[in-house]
């Protein structure tokens, strides 16, 4: 074997050792919808909730972007792009406290059953690295 090639075997074994040690980040955070509404009449509105908390030792960037997209063919949210400056979470100047959290009325206007798409982007964070989550919510409502 060439020397090269034993260094390239060694190098590929040592970051995948490195790996190894490091947590998955979708496990360093808890996305919730506590709140949202199930189920409204036609004619009313209901509302979304969207929390993002993060745990073991991580924490939701304040810095990087944190971009949140409603889309519904059914209801009508009132505001469809929602940015970290919509978080009515409390309002925290230490980054590493930070707790997003969101509420965005809807309507909905006609009886049947509905969903709401919620496309979730932003950043956890961790001593060593910050990684960027995507994630998509579908969320149920049942119009009566």
């Amino acid at each position: 074997m060439t020397m090269t090639r034993l260094f390239l075997i060694a190098s590929f074994l040592f970051a995948s050792v490195a790996r190894a040690g490091e947590p998955d980040i979708a496990s360093l955070y808890d996305l919730s919808t506590a709140g949202t509404s199930t189920a409204v009449k036609a004619g009313e509105k209901g509302k979304v909730v969207i929390s993002i908390a993060a745990k073991g030792g991580a924490h939701v960037s304040g810095d990087a972007p944190l971009k949140i997209e409603l889309s519904s063919k059914e209801l009508k949210p009132e505001k469809e792009k929602l940015t970290l400056a919509d978080s009515i979470g409390p309002k925290e100047t230490d980054p590493h406290k930070l707790a997003p959290k969101f509420e965005v009325a809807f309507a909905a206007p006609k009886a049947g059953k509905a969903s709401l798409e919620a496309k979730l982007t932003f950043f956890i964070c961790t001593e060593t690295a910050c990684n960027r989550q995507q994630k998509t919510l579908q969320l149920p409502v049942e119009v009566n």
